[in-house]
């Protein structure tokens, strides 16, 4: 069933929501989850905000067409509010954003007016839990003109085996990225994603982390800041280990469409010298078939 929002729903309520639920749910891949598709019609992009995000993420500003991760950060109230729900069988606290998927048929335009909805996509077993897919769509009139399938990994007991890990070749080195502390602050004032383990150093250790860790699409959005991709595109990229703030970070691409992003030299006081060369993120960009 479509539910028609008036408006973006109010993330701050929503968060506190799904942390007050999250003791309470047992996750599981064979139980049911919210069925609703979450519509904001008529949706115009706010060029402020905009273009703090593109700073914050390293786009250029002022182009006429929106960011190829941008999309993401408008639909994200909306998931959180079929995430918050009691329904919704995972627990939001402890939620990891495992991958993104990203088609993008045709660039919106910064000055159009859309049609934004958002689902979820289904439940699956994973082999440390149970895993959940979100999907969001940008449309324009008839036409799709963008969408996105996000996997969150709740974390559970499970009879699977741990995965083998494949021998990673690293992809030759681009640049080298130093960042501050203040990037998850940063990133979470322009995407309302204000979790306490992107925060402060205090508020992570809550969580098990012992520095503030960066938001996964801002490492996705950041490499893609850095790659020439075609108008009509897909990209799918793989979360695989958080890069702690403030770090050294290598962004490498093959010229082929894959990139990935690994923990720089050592160069950063607080890095430890098992997180050099460690693969935050993996992608890849291929052009859509015309």
């Amino acid at each position: 069933m479509s539910v028609v929002l008036t408006g973006p729903p109010a993330l701050a309520p929503l968060l506190a929501r799904g942390a007050l639920l999250s003791p309470f749910k047992r996750p599981r891949p064979d139980t049911d989850f919210p069925r609703d598709r979450l519509v904001l019609p008529a949706l115009r992009i706010d060029l402020a905000r905009l273009a703090a995000y593109e700073r914050v993420c390293g786009f250029a500003t002022g182009d006429d067409a929106l960011p190829l991760t941008y999309p993401h950060v408008l639909g994200f109230p909306l998931a959180m509010r079929l995430m918050s729900e009691w329904g919704f069988p995972l627990p939001l606290l402890g939620l990891v954003h495992t991958s993104i998927e990203i088609t993008r048929y045709r660039a919106p335009a910064v000055a159009g007016e859309y049609e934004l909805a958002v689902h979820i996509g289904g439940l699956a077993p994973h082999r440390r839990g149970t895993e959940a897919s979100v999907v969001t769509e940008v449309r324009g009139g008839e036409d799709v003109l963008w969408e996105s399938t996000s996997t969150y990994l709740a974390r559970h007991r499970t009879a699977g085996s741990p995965a083998e890990r494949a021998e990673h070749t690293p992809l030759p080195a681009v640049a080298e990225w130093h960042l501050a502390g203040d990037v998850g602050r940063r990133y979470g004032t322009v995407s309302g994603d204000r979790n306490p383990i992107h925060m402060y150093p205090f508020t992570a250790r809550l969580f098990g982390f012992p520095r503030p860790i960066a938001h996964g699409m801002w490492t996705v959005a950041r490499c893609l800041a850095a790659h020439r991709a075609p108008e009509a595109v897909r990209v799918r990229a793989e979360f695989r280990a958080p890069v702690p703030l403030p770090g050294t970070v290598t962004y490498a691409a093959d010229g082929h469409g894959r990139f990935e992003l690994r923990s720089g030299t050592g160069a950063h006081p607080l890095e430890r010298r098992g997180e050099r060369g460690k693969v935050h993120v993996e992608g890849r960009v291929l052009p859509l078939a015309a």
